[in-house]
C-alpha cells in the first residue's frame, strides 16, 4: 500500500496531534491487509482523538469518494463526504439524511457509527454495505446507537430512494447545531446513556465549561470536548478519564465514549 502524511493537528476536527504516516486502501484487497494488520481507519478524523505516537493508520484513497444512481438506490463510496450526501439528496428531493448536514464525516464513518441527530439515524434508508469488498444486507448487523456493529472496513453502502426532502426536518436540526460551539471539537465526547443526556450528567457532575490547560467541555454544550488553542493528547485523556469518575461518583453511570481514542 501506498503512504502520505498526515499531520492530525491540522486534519482531525478537533486540531490535536502530530504528522503521522498513514496507509492508503485503494482496493478491497489493501482493506483486508490493513485489517490483518491491526490498522485504524482514520476517516476525515471528526470523531477522532489520535495520539501523536499512533502507528498503524489507514484511510480510503479517493477512488472511494464517489456517487452513482443504479436506479431504485444510490450507491456512495466510504470516502464521500457528508457535505457532498447531503447536497446531493436536497437537490434531487431526496428524504432520510436530512440530518447529514449537521453532521461532519464520511460515508464509511458514518455508517459505522449509525450516525444520526435525536431519533432520525443513517440505518432508516440503508439498503446494503461493502465490508472488505462484500456485500451484505444491513440487516446482517445489529445497527444499535452509535454503533453499527461492523468490525469491517466500509468500501461502500447502498441506500433507498425516498423521494420527498423533509425541509420542516432539515431546519429543526440546523436549529440544534445552533447550540454547538464553533471552537475545534471531536463532536459529542460520550454516548447518552439509555434514558438520559451525557450533556446533563455533565453538567450536574459541574463539568460545564470545566478545563485542563487548553483542553475543555464547552460552555455551550457540556457533552463537546473542544480545544482552546493548543490542547494536547494527554490534556484530552486526562479530562476524559477525570469527567468519567466524577458523572460515576455523581450518579453511578458509567460513561461510554463516542469519540474514539487512537494511541
Amino acid at each position: 500500500m501506498q503512504t502520505k502524511i498526515i499531520d492530525f493537528s491540522t486534519y482531525s476536527s478537533i486540531k490535536i496531534g502530530a504528522p503521522l504516516e498513514v496507509s492508503l486502501i485503494q482496493t478491497p484487497q489493501d482493506a483486508i491487509t490493513a485489517l490483518s494488520q491491526n490498522m485504524r481507519l482514520i476517516g476525515k478524523a471528526n470523531n477522532l482523538l489520535v495520539s501523536p505516537v499512533a502507528q498503524k493508520l489507514a484511510m480510503l484513497d479517493k477512488n472511494f469518494a464517489y456517487l452513482k444512481d443504479c436506479g431504485d438506490y444510490l450507491e456512495i463510496g466510504g470516502a464521500y463526504s457528508s457535505g457532498r450526501i447531503f447536497s446531493y439528496f436536497k437537490s434531487h428531493n431526496l428524504g432520510g439524511l436530512e440530518f447529514l448536514q449537521a453532521l461532519p464525516g464520511s460515508l464509511g464513518g458514518l455508517v459505522k457509527m449509525n450516525a444520526g441527530m435525536k431519533q432520525y439515524e443513517i440505518k432508516s434508508i440503508l439498503h446494503s454495505i461493502n465490508v472488505n469488498g462484500e456485500w451484505h444486507d444491513v440487516s446482517t448487523f445489529p445497527m444499535n446507537y452509535r454503533d453499527s456493529g461492523i468490525t469491517g472496513i466500509i468500501l461502500a453502502a447502498r441506500f433507498y430512494k425516498k423521494i420527498g426532502f423533509d425541509t420542516a426536518l432539515h431546519t429543526q436540526c440546523n436549529a440544534l447545531r445552533k447550540h454547538h460551539p464553533k471552537e475545534p471539537s471531536c463532536g459529542s465526547c460520550f454516548k447518552n446513556p439509555k434514558g438520559d443526556y451525557a450533556g446533563r450528567l455533565l453538567e450536574s457532575a459541574e463539568l460545564k465549561g470545566y478545563r485542563i490547560n487548553d483542553i475543555a467541555f464547552s460552555e455551550q454544550h457540556a457533552n463537546f470536548l473542544i480545544n482552546k488553542g493548543k490542547a494536547t493528547f494527554d490534556d484530552a485523556l486526562s479530562l476524559i478519564t477525570l469527567a468519567k469518575k466524577r458523572v460515576f461518583e455523581e450518579s453511578g453511570i458509567v460513561l461510554e465514549c463516542e469519540v474514539q481514542i487512537v494511541q
